[in-house]
């Protein structure tokens, strides 16, 4: 049984940078009238206690959306993404930090559908209270590798899809990669987007070079870091893998990053990548 619970990592430098790539995706795609389906494989929870024990316990989210909280001079996007979070903590007060889920259903329209899979035994039936009167809203209890590849193509024949495991499990650097490719061959024009956190360096170099390899185009890259791979145990950057990303996404990227290590870096010790790790089709 998995034992992964991000109740303990919620609002950590990891989930910025998942979070902010996730909305400036989903602030893209809904321009358009056009119904999307949004498709989450690691759904989590849906929101978390910040003042609770798991949160208290390893204080992550003070190195991530606690230095951007009461900032007073965030560049616009973090703006964008700071008011989305104050939207769950209307006493202004930092208690309670969403999951990709919960920021989802904020940007979605009433036409759009979400699909939520999740595995762990306890969070699944949390995130089913969630959004139990939200009729956009499919919580699935299960595998959602399977349940994702099953829902594509999607009958909206627009859709965004989020793979966020826990990597608990090593052979998800593998699987994940692979889920992506089955993906991108049932719905090839889908907007794709993976969260991996960087532990062991190699492993991240393995799936970089499997992704340049499987011949799917228009890949881009970003990570944040906030301590040297060789010099800290444990996660040191996390990154976000976008297939068929905004156009817009790379450039906003580039705009937030450099402040982004900056800020929430260890000691001058933040980095980040912003890279075009496959180019576009030739036939776009």
């Amino acid at each position: 049984m998995l034992s992964y619970r991000h109740a303990f990592h919620a609002g950590n430098p990891a989930d910025v940078l998942k979070h902010l790539v996730l909305q400036r995706c989903l602030t893209y795609l809904t321009r358009k009238d056009k119904p999307l389906c949004y498709i989450d494989t690691h759904a989590g929870a849906g929101a978390y206690r910040l003042d609770g024990m798991q949160a208290r316990k390893t204080g992550e989210y003070r190195q991530g959306i606690g230095r951007l909280w009461e900032q007073t001079e965030l560049p616009p996007l973090l703006q964008e993404y700071r008011a989305l979070i104050r939207v769950l903590n209307p006493e202004q007060e930092l208690l309670r930090y969403p999951g990709s889920p919960w920021i989802a259903a904020q940007l979605l329209r009433p036409h759009d559908r979400l699909f939520l899979h999740e595995l762990h035994a306890t969070d699944a039936p949390r995130l089913q209270q969630l959004f139990a009167t939200d009729r956009r809203v499919q919580v699935q209890a299960g595998d959602g590798f399977q349940g994702g590849l099953g829902l594509l193509p999607p009958i909206q024949r627009r859709g965004f899809m989020l793979m966020d495991p826990s990597y608990e499990v090593k052979r998800d650097y593998d699987t994940v990669t692979d889920v992506l490719d089955k993906a991108v061959r049932r719905f090839a024009s889908g907007v794709y987007a993976l969260w991996y956190p960087v532990v062991e360096r190699e492993r991240i170099r393995r799936m970089e070079k499997k992704l340049r390899n499987s011949g799917i185009p228009a890949i881009q890259q970003f990570e944040l870091g906030f301590s040297r791979d060789e010099n800290a145990p444990g996660m040191t950057a996390s990154g976000m893998i976008v297939i068929n990303p905004p156009y817009t996404l790379k450039a906003e990227m580039e705009s937030v990053l450099p402040w982004l290590a900056q800020q929430l870096g260890q000691n001058g010790n933040g980095h980040f990548r912003c890279e075009q790790l496959t180019a576009e089709s030739s036939a776009a």
